[in-house]
């Protein structure tokens, strides 16, 4: 047993290497699919397709106990890679800069250890390889395409640089953000720069309705209330001596629950237009919906803490990161279908594996997958290296 646990991490890193060296982006995740089924394949074990690259694999599906679900998401980002890895992407523009590769390799490595350990496996588990995690609302349509039936707990994680490696966060209720975009045009009335008082500034306005969404949080909200709002984009295009016509800003908004969606919506859109009203120029305001915060059942996540206390060790919590981080997770869409629980996994390691999630610098650390997989073992029910029976 020992001997294939070391068997399977290690072709579990290659395997993440391979990926790394191959990325693709949310909704083209085509050769990353036909990789992973060709390593179930290898395992012998049968596979179906959903949501075009996504892929479901289920162990043991006789099975008289509780039917278990684990999730890893499979897409990259459109990043030009920064390190000087040996294995660092081949494709310009692209990377797994989140550390998708990590997360299917430890479910890969999962299916190999349970598949070992088939006849043993208390219940059902079925593997969710699933594509477009990146905005692209994959796990939306892999629900939509039938991967929950018959599910009754789901488990994901993400691993996450600030935390120290050997530490992981997995609370009630919220772990991950909601979040969402929205979209402003101010139209004004453009001339010459040297003549303001003829102009229905749109610049001007737009400086106004950036300040005051700023407001928002701090002066409209509850303070108990986690929430951001970001204008990230700001687009005035004209001569430099040229009061435009128009222009436009855009950006994110982030909240911890769901509740808080319309009235930051309905927010943004009043002051906005109250704002433009004022500088005598006409605002338009789009708002989309992203994804919901992410809120993990009660009885779900205190098993999974339970995991990550026999696995990482009694110093597993950590208390230094701020919860909910407001980053969001397309996980909320399998947790607001049935109960499971979502956790954090930390791998710093001193100066190393500390670039943030989406940073072209970013390097995910291969030391978790066996500690993952490990997890993922024990919230199945499956025996342990060195074990013959179940645990």
């Amino acid at each position: 047993m020992d001997h294939q646990w070391r068997q399977i991490i290690q072709q579990a890193v290659r395997f993440r290497h391979q990926l790394h060296r191959q990325p693709e982006l949310t909704w083209q995740e085509e050769n990353t699919s036909r990789l992973i089924r060709e390593q179930l394949d290898t395992l012998n074990i049968p596979w179906r397709s959903c949501a075009r690259y996504g892929t479901l694999a289920t162990l043991a599906p006789s099975a008289k106990g509780t039917h278990i679900a684990l999730r890893g998401d499979i897409d990259a980002l459109p990043i030009e890679e920064q390190t000087d890895l040996p294995y660092r992407s081949e494709r310009p523009g692209c990377m797994h800069a989140c550390g998708h590769d990590g997360h299917t390799a430890v479910l890969w490595a999962t299916a190999a250890w349970l598949k070992v350990n088939e006849t043993q496996l208390p219940g059902p588990v079925t593997l969710l390889f699933q594509p477009a995690e990146e905005g692209g609302h994959g796990a939306r349509s892999m629900i939509e395409e039938g991967a929950l039936d018959g599910v009754e707990r789901i488990y994901g994680w993400h691993n996450w640089p600030s935390i120290p490696h050997g530490q992981a966060v997995c609370p009630d209720g919220a772990i991950m953000s909601g979040n969402g975009t929205f979209a402003i045009e101010l139209c004004g009335k453009g001339g010459h720069a040297s003549q303001p008082e003829l102009c229905h500034d749109p610049v001007l306005a737009a400086a106004a309705v950036t300040l005051n969404l700023q407001q928002i949080v701090s002066r409209r909200l509850p303070p108990q209330s986690a929430c951001v709002i970001s204008v990230t984009q700001i687009k005035a295009i004209s001569a430099v001596n040229v009061t435009p016509e128009r222009v436009t800003l855009s950006g994110s908004i982030r909240l911890s629950q769901p509740a808080l969606r319309d009235t930051l919506n309905r927010l943004i859109k009043d002051i906005t237009e109250d704002t433009a009203r004022s500088y005598g120029v006409h605002a338009r305001v789009e708002t989309a919906k992203r994804y919901e915060a992410t809120l993990n059942h009660p009885e779900a996540a205190a098993r999974y803490r339970e995991v990550l206390a026999a696995s990482l060790g009694p110093n597993w919590a950590c208390d230094s990161l701020h919860l909910p981080i407001m980053a969001s997770e397309d996980f909320s869409y399998y947790l607001n279908e049935i109960p499971g629980a979502f956790a954090l996994i930390g791998m710093a390691r001193e100066d190393n594996f500390r670039h943030a999630c989406h940073s072209p610098h970013y390097q995910f650390n291969d030391e978790l997958i066996p500690k993952v997989v490990e997890c993922f073992a024990r919230l199945t029910g499956a025996p342990l290296p060195g074990q013959t029976t179940q645990p």
